[in-house]
């Protein structure tokens, strides 16, 4: 059976996270709509004080990046982000009624990461840890270079 994405976009997408969130047993509050509407927003992986940042403008009051790290890491256990470990950033899943393995091409240029799905290939790493004697959760690859719009050069 051929496994096909549905990527969600504006509305949908946080339609789609607020599904994925309550399916989790959580609520889908205002703030952590505010906080995945304000990632959503971001071109690249953003960090807490980013969005934290973000949401206290549009919320017009001062949010505390503790309050923002919070909920990331709700969004994360839920599939609603994804952590980018080696910039410290946090972008949202577009399909997060998919569980896959992780796989980042994050551009040392303008910063932005580009998320794919390349089961076999994180097969082959789970297999090789396995091998090993260790027992992979989730593994996430990434991989650093320059984008396509930056050019490769």
């Amino acid at each position: 059976m051929v496994h096909v994405h549905r990527l969600h976009e504006g509305d949908a997408l946080s339609g789609a996270a607020q599904t994925a969130l309550e399916r989790a047993g959580e609520q889908w509050t205002a703030m952590r709509a505010a906080v995945f509407g304000a990632l959503a927003g971001f071109e690249r992986p953003a960090s807490a004080y980013d969005i934290a940042e973000a949401v206290s403008k549009t919320e017009g009051r001062r949010i505390a990046a503790n309050s923002v790290y919070r909920i990331l890491d709700l969004f994360v256990g839920a599939n609603l982000a994804s952590r980018v470990e080696s910039v410290n950033g946090y972008i949202v899943n577009a399909h997060p009624d998919c569980l896959h393995d992780c796989i980042f091409l994050v551009c040392d240029t303008c910063g932005h990461a580009t998320h794919i799905d390349d089961d076999q290939l994180t097969n082959g790493v789970r297999r090789a840890a396995e091998k090993a004697g260790f027992a992979p959760l989730r593994p996430v690859i990434e991989v650093r270079g320059r984008c396509a719009r930056c050019g490769t050069a």
